[in-house]
């Protein structure tokens, strides 16, 4: 019994800490989640220790360990279901994208609120292969935090993906 009690509090651990990862995530803005850069990835290892205990306290068995771990694959399962049964629900969770330049115009209240200066505005859409932010139709922050740019009258589309988070996805 104390052992089914003990496992009880690593799922009821497992879970708040998993909403409050999504939580801060939200709060700190979708242009995070793209630019993964050194000092994100330092922070990502060191909040996933930091939790760690808080998940499985003193109980560093095997078993302790699996039941963290089925706990987050479960509650994530769960969690991306009802964002996908519930719109709404992943409106709010995830946000919506940002309309940054329309027709050669910057957005700067969308900047602001995304907290992308214009200096990273002007890097994605020379990544894009655009030399002007007044020769861009159209770009949108993604909600993943990517910048698609559509240029020439809507007639060439890209997607940039953040070189950071490329990098971490090829090795995995």
């Amino acid at each position: 019994m104390e052992l089914i009690e003990g496992y009880f509090k690593i799922v009821l651990s497992s879970s708040a800490v998993y909403l409050f990862i999504i939580v801060a995530i939200r709060l700190f803005g979708k242009k995070e989640l793209a630019q993964l850069s050194i000092i994100d990835l330092v922070f990502i290892l060191l909040i996933s220790n930091a939790v760690q205990n808080a998940m499985v306290g003193s109980d560093a068995s095997l078993s302790g360990g699996l039941v963290a771990a089925t706990t987050l694959f479960i509650i994530n399962y769960l969690f991306k279901f009802l964002l996908f049964r519930f719109p709404k629900l992943g409106n709010y969770v995830q946000g919506n994208e940002m309309l940054l330049i329309y027709k050669g115009q910057l957005n700067k209240a969308n900047m602001d609120k995304a907290r992308i200066t214009h200096d990273e505005l002007s890097e994605a859409v020379r990544e894009h292969g655009v030399a002007e932010i007044r020769d861009v139709d159209l770009a949108v922050l993604e909600i993943d935090g990517n910048i698609s740019i559509i240029s020439n009258d809507f007639k060439h589309r890209t997607i940039r993906k953040r070189k950071g988070r490329n990098k971490v996805m090829k090795n995995q």
